[in-house]
C-alpha cells in the first residue's frame, strides 16, 4: 500500500522545533548546497569506454598519517578497528572524542581504510532512552558531505567549523546518545558512490561497538541522515540485513533523500543550473569508486578538462561556485551530450541502479521515519514510491511530506523530528506507520 500523507501528531510537536537562530540559518544555508545533485552523479553523457589508467583524477592523499591504510589490511575483517586515537571535541561541551580507523569494503568488495569520528557524552544515558536492552544508545550520524578533497571529510569539518550542521549533534548528545560520525565517501572521497556509503556506515558502527573503551558492544543503534547523508542512510538501511544482519538496528530517520541518481541527472544537466558543480563532482567521484568502467575523460572539451582538473580536490563551496550555472553542453564535446543522455549502455545502468535506492533491492528491516518537503527539488514523487515498496515488503514505514518545504527548509522542519523518533526506537516504544 502507499504511504499517506498524514503522520501521527508526535512526528509534529511544535516543542520539537528549535528557534531560528543564526547558527539553524546557517544550516539552512548548507542544505540548499547540499541539494544532493548527488544524484545528478550520472552525468550521463558517455561516461564509458576508455582505458582504465585515463578514467579517474584522485584526491591529494591526506598528509595526516592517521589516515593511510596498513600493508597487511587484507588481514582485517570489515569493521575491525586499525587504530585510533583521542581527539579534541570542540563545540561539544562535555562529550570525549575519538577517532577510528577500520577495514571497510569498496564497491568490488576490495578491503579499504576507512575513519570515523565517535562522540561519547559525559555520564550515564537518560533512563527514558536505553530501552530493555541497557547500554547507551548509539546513533550514527551521515552529514550532508558534497565534496571531493581528503580536507573536506567530516573528521576534519567536524571541528573546524566547516560542517555547519555540526551544532545539531549537541540533541542527541544532550539526550546521553553517543554519537558516531562517519567518513562515508571513503578514502577517495568517492561523492556519488551511494552503496559504498552504506557499507562504510555499517563497518563503521561495527568498529565503534568493537572499540572497548567507549563500552558501546550493547549499544543499540540508529541510523540519520539528509540528503546525501540520507543517501549512505538508506544504503546502510537497505544493505544491513545481507552485509551486516548482526547489528542491532532498532530504527532508520533519512530525509531529502534522492533515490534514482539517473533520473536526477537528467532533470538538472540538460540547462543551466545553479548546482550543475556538484552533479558534475559527483561524476567525477564515480570516476573514483569504478576506475575500470567509468570515465568522463575522452568525452569533456577544454572547459569540462579545466573543471575536472579545478575540482579535484574541492569542498563543496568551491564545487558549487565553479560549476554555476554550467550544463551538459558546456562540459562535453558536440555530440556526446545528445549520445550520452540516450546511452543504454548495460555497465552504465547496472553502476546508476547499484547507487539508486530505487532500484536496489535491498529492504531495510528496521523501521523507518522518511520526510520530504513537498516542494522538494528532488522527486517527491519518487520518494513515496520507495516508501509504497518498503511498506508492501512490510517495513514499517513513516513518511511525512512536509506541505510546501524544499530541500533547504525540510531538514530544519525535519531533523528534531528524526531525533524524537530515534528517542521513541531507544526506549522501545512500537514504531508508527502510515502505509
Amino acid at each position: 500500500m502507499a504511504a499517506r500523507q498524514a503522520v501521527p501528531a508526535p512526528c509534529h510537536d511544535p516543542a520539537t522545533t528549535p528557534p531560528q537562530t543564526s547558527s539553524v540559518r546557517a544550516l539552512r544555508r548548507v542544505a540548499v548546497r547540499a541539494l544532493t545533485v548527488v544524484a545528478a552523479t550520472a552525468l550521463s553523457s558517455g561516461l564509458l569506454g576508455a582505458p582504465p589508467a585515463t578514467a579517474a583524477i584522485y584526491p591529494i592523499p591526506d598528509p595526516d598519517a592517521f589516515y593511510w591504510a596498513p600493508p597487511d589490511l587484507a588481514n582485517f575483517q570489515p569493521g575491525d578497528v586499525i587504530r585510533s586515537r583521542p581527539v579534541p571535541a570542540a563545540g561539544f561541551p562535555g562529550a570525549t572524542g575519538w577517532q577510528l580507523l577500520f577495514r571497510s569494503n569498496d564497491s568490488h568488495d576490495n578491503p579499504i581504510a576507512a575513519a570515523t569520528t565517535l562522540l561519547i557524552p559525559m555520564g550515564g544515558a537518560g533512563s527514558s532512552d536505553t530501552g530493555s536492552a541497557g547500554g547507551r544508545p548509539l546513533l550514527s550520524y551521515q552529514p550532508f558531505v558534497n565534496s571531493l578533497g581528503a580536507q573536506c571529510a567530516p573528521s576534519h569539518s567536524l571541528f573546524n567549523g566547516e560542517m555547519q550542521e555540526a551544532m545539531a549533534l549537541n540533541i542527541p548528545l544532550g539526550r546521553g546518545w553517543a554519537v558516531n560520525v562517519p567518513d562515508h565517501l571513503g578514502p577517495t572521497s568517492a561523492y556519488g558512490a551511494a552503496k559504498l556509503g552504506g557499507k562504510i556506515t555499517l563497518d563503521s558502527i561495527r568498529a565503534v561497538r568493537r572499540f572497548e573503551p567507549a563500552h558501546l558492544a550493547d549499544s543499540q543503534v540508529g541510523l540519520t541522515g539528509y540528503s546525501g547523508g540520507g543517501m549512505a542512510t538508506g544504503f546502510a538501511a537497505a544493505l544491513a540485513p545481507e552485509y551486516a544482519p548482526e547489528l542491532p538496528i532498532v530504527g532508520v530517520a533519512q530525509g531529502g533523500v534522492p533515490v534514482n541518481i539517473g533520473k536526477l541527472a537528467l532533470e538538472m544537466g540538460q540547462a543551466p543550473h545553479a548546482l550543475f558543480g556538484l552533479g558534475f563532482a559527483a561524476a567525477m567521484g564515480l570516476e573514483r569508486e569504478y576506475p575500470a568502467e567509468v570515465n568522463m575523460g575522452p568525452k569533456l572539451n577544454d572547459a569540462g578538462h579545466g573543471l575536472r582538473n579545478q575540482l579535484a580536490n574541492a569542498c563543496a563551496g568551491e564545487i558549487i561556485s565553479a560549476g554555476a550555472n554550467r550544463s551538459f553542453y558546456d562540459v562535453f564535446l558536440p555530440g556526446e551530450t545528445q549520445a550520452g543522455l540516450s546511452n543504454q549502455d548495460p555497465t552504465l545502468i547496472r553502476i546508476l541502479h547499484e547507487n539508486s535506492l530505487e532500484t536496489y533491492p535491498g529492504v531495510p528491516r528496521a523501521p523507518v521515519y522518511e520526510w520530504h518537503g513537498e516542494a522538494d527539488q528532488v522527486s517527491p514523487q519518487l520518494v513515496r514510491e520507495l516508501a509504497g515498496r518498503y511498506c508492501h515488503a512490510g517495513t514499517p514505514m513513516l513518511l511525512e511530506m512536509v506541505p510546501g518545504a524544499d530541500h533547504a527548509t525540510a531538514v530544519i522542519q525535519g531533523l528534531p523530528n528524526a531525533f524524537m523518533y530515534m528517542s521513541d526506537r531507544f526506549a522501545g516504544r512500537p514504531a508508527p506507520s502510515n502505509c
